[in-house]
């Protein structure tokens, strides 16, 4: 970045603090910017003294790269000068731990004798892995039957059930997984609640079996492990519960859906939109990212920030037309939503001043 643009962006009056809801949620498809939105949110909300947590789901860490910053798995905080915390799921090492919290082997062993694969099945995907037996009560997809989540969105969500409530922080701004995975981990408390079902059943079945088990080796460790686990895995559904409610609530959850000004973009945010509504997810900001349009027009105000040349370049008039066709197609179908724009910006976006420079668009 040259010292004129570095000037020229210090010059822009960056957002101290946010007129937003406790809990900011930027979804979308991948690659749209949620990473960016999410940071230049983090920043101008923790301006103002506002304790802030900034967290990303997505597997594909990003924010650290886009805060310039080294973020670990728990929340730390990462500036001296402003109350701004950070943490990046890694869902890998969380799924080493268990990826709902919940020992494999808590289930009195029902697990390995007839699931093959654990409780959840095939593996990470919930599919039954090849070879696998079928199971007597949950059907060809494993042991407790149906569309187990991913191991890495169980762990994600496990970790952010201990965020939402956390008192150290006033806001909470989530980066969230691309758009699929997000919706697959609000559907988990009928998942589990599945799964509470199908585990009684199984132990109702096979209870004479594991009586004489029991009788065979002494003892009853087996029937208080079970009930252990089937304890935990209510007690999580009740906490999934309890955040699927808080993202229900507007007046406590923002879900902004992110997209480019693309067709494709635009279609699979409208399906975004519809899929939220039907959780009943609140949705009160869309924003368009990476817009070939003149950042002084974008901002209201003139800053000397290196634009597209539509009069002298054939290639961004070309794709200037192609995303006003898209821009008016996106204003059309989220009419009634906060529709803001970020344009696309010369330099990669990292690092506090041209996230200022994105927040103050999303202002």
């Amino acid at each position: 970045m040259s010292e004129l643009d570095v000037e020229a962006v210090d010059d822009i009056d960056a957002p101290a603090g946010i007129d937003a809801a406790e809990y900011v949620l930027y979804g979308g498809k991948g690659g749209v910017g949620k990473t960016t939105c999410a940071a230049a949110t983090a920043l101008a909300s923790a301006r103002d003294a506002t304790a802030t947590l900034v967290v990303s789901t997505d597997p594909a860490h990003s924010l650290s790269d886009t805060l310039d910053a080294d973020i670990p798995a728990t929340p730390t905080r990462i500036r001296e000068d402003i109350p701004l915390y950070a943490a990046e799921i890694d869902p890998e090492a969380a799924v080493g731990e268990g990826p709902l919290g919940v020992d494999e082997d808590a289930l009195g062993g029902v697990g390995e004798l007839l699931g093959g694969d654990g409780m959840f099945g095939g593996g990470a995907g919930g599919a039954a892995g090849a070879g696998q037996a079928e199971d007597p009560i949950g059907g060809e997809d494993g042991l407790l039957g149906g569309s187990m989540p991913g191991a890495d969105e169980a762990a994600a969500l496990r970790l952010l059930l201990d965020y939402v409530d956390d008192d150290r922080f006033d806001r909470v701004v989530i980066d969230t997984a691309p758009t699929g995975h997000t919706l697959r981990l609000l559907e988990l408390p009928e998942t589990m609640d599945s799964m509470v079902g199908k585990i009684l059943q199984l132990r109702e079945r096979f209870s004479g079996m594991m009586d004489n088990l029991t009788g065979m080796f002494g003892g009853d460790d087996n029937e208080v492990d079970a009930e252990a686990g089937i304890e935990d895995l209510r007690e999580l559904s009740d906490r999934i519960e309890h955040l699927r409610s808080i993202l229900q609530d507007p007046r406590k959850t923002d879900f902004r859906i992110v997209m480019v000004p693309e067709e494709l973009s635009v279609v699979e945010s409208e399906r975004l939109l519809a899929q939220l509504d039907e959780f009943n997810i609140p949705v009160s900001t869309v924003v368009v990212n990476r817009v070939m349009q003149d950042p002084s027009e974008v901002l209201g105000e003139d800053v000397d920030i290196a634009g597209p040349n539509h009069a002298d370049c054939e290639f961004c008039a070309r794709r200037w037309q192609v995303q006003q066709d898209a821009l008016a197609r996106s204003q059309d179908m989220f009419r009634g939503h906060d529709v803001r724009r970020v344009p696309l910006f010369a330099e990669e976006v990292r690092g506090e001043r041209l996230l200022s420079v994105v927040a103050a668009c999303l202002d």
